[in-house]
């Protein structure tokens, strides 16, 4: 994720709520969290154990408010962890044979905190092994400190924020090598791979992300062998992970020329979202994007109720808290990051925005949106 030794997380922001909240440690086990402070980006097999909460080969982080962080690692994952992490002390524990919080623990008591006030991510830890916590450190005091790393996530450091644009490029050139050579006659399922393909190729450790003809309606269902035809929009809606992070764009596409209507509601479409972008200033909450976002599709002709106008990003999983939706309070701050994406049906446009003092300023704009791409 890093150059090896180089600043990217928010250290000043972590130790501020840590002190407010009162932890004398955290133990990090998330995707996200994990891959945030650690600098460590595990490819492949690796990473599906950082998303399974039961893992028999889970890594964890340690994180002190005073002295050094620890990693404690299985025989698989501590080699890359040496290659590419600042974090220095590596504890390594018996895969399959060992449990990861059972050596966790020994960390703990070493850095003399068996009675310490510790955060443990609960939403990323299965039920059996929260337990398991509970038993092993039993004379500490245990909170969930899940909310406390997504408050920390959420504002970006300036190097954080050059590689989300670095990323936002990357698949901003995917998406413009690719849709300029469909054609009809090609399917989802072609030019999905594609995407990926080009997305590896030009850097991305990992690409996922969704691809539909407009007359598919079961937009999650996979890309299949729905055939392109004339007239087709090509929803999508892709992430590209470059060192961790995410380049995170939709742009709508049409195949052959479009029809006077579908110019017409595009553009109806993208000035409702221009305008969307246009709110996200500091001081400014979440739910008040979202009503804004609302009205004025609404008034554009669209009555179609809105999911979500846009959520947070950050590494390992793209969508992040703050999520921009009815109900959330959270107030919009300098130097976050924001996927921007409220939108209707197929009429799917997205943007990653940085928040700003003097407005918002678009990370990915290396695609022109002011018209649909018209290929094929």
């Amino acid at each position: 994720m890093n150059e090896k030794g180089s600043v990217i997380p928010n250290i000043g922001r972590l130790n501020a709520v840590m002190d407010r909240e009162g932890f004398d440690a955290l133990v990090l086990r998330s995707g996200v969290n994990f891959t945030y402070l650690s600098g460590v980006v595990y490819p492949g097999t690796l990473a599906r154990h950082l998303d399974l909460a039961d893992s028999p080969r889970g890594v964890v982080l340690v994180w002190p408010r005073s002295g050094q962080p620890t990693l404690v690692l299985n025989s698989f994952a501590a080699p890359l962890a040496r290659r590419d992490s600042s974090i220095g002390q590596i504890v390594q524990y018996d895969d399959y044979g060992e449990s990861v919080y059972a050596k966790t623990a020994e960390v703990l008591a070493g850095m003399g905190l068996k009675k310490g006030r510790i955060g443990f991510e609960k939403n990323s830890l299965s039920a059996l092994r929260w337990e398991e916590v509970l038993g092993l450190l039993s004379q500490a005091n245990i909170r969930d400190c899940s909310a406390l790393m997504d408050e920390v996530r959420r504002v970006k450091t300036d190097r954080e924020v050059a590689i989300l644009e670095e990323a936002a490029d990357l698949l901003d050139e995917a998406y413009l090598e690719v849709f300029s050579g469909v054609k009809a006659g090609d399917t989802e399922r072609e030019v999905h791979g594609r995407l990926l393909e080009s997305c590896i190729r030009k850097g991305a450790g990992w690409a996922h992300g969704i691809l539909n003809s407009s007359r598919n309606s079961v937009i999650y269902g996979g890309e299949g062998d729905t055939v392109f035809q004339e007239g087709d929009i090509i929803r999508n809606d892709y992430v590209a992970y470059h060192r961790g992070y995410p380049g995170h764009q939709s742009r709508t596409v049409v195949v052959g020329e479009p029809s006077a209507e579908q110019k017409a509601t595009y553009r109806l479409v993208r000035d409702a979202y221009r305008a969307t972008i246009e709110q996200c200033r500091p001081g400014v909450q979440a739910q008040e994007i979202h009503r804004f976002a609302s009205e004025s599709f609404r008034k554009a002709g669209f009555p179609d109720p809105l999911a979500l106008a846009g959520h947070s990003v950050g590494p390992w999983w793209h969508q992040q808290p703050p999520f921009l939706v009815p109900g959330s309070s959270v107030e919009l701050e300098a130097g976050m990051v924001l996927a921007l994406e409220p939108h209707v049906r197929f009429w799917h446009l997205q943007d990653m925005v940085l928040v700003t003092d003097e407005g918002p300023r678009l990370l990915s704009a290396r695609f022109s949106t002011d018209e649909m791409l018209v290929v094929g």
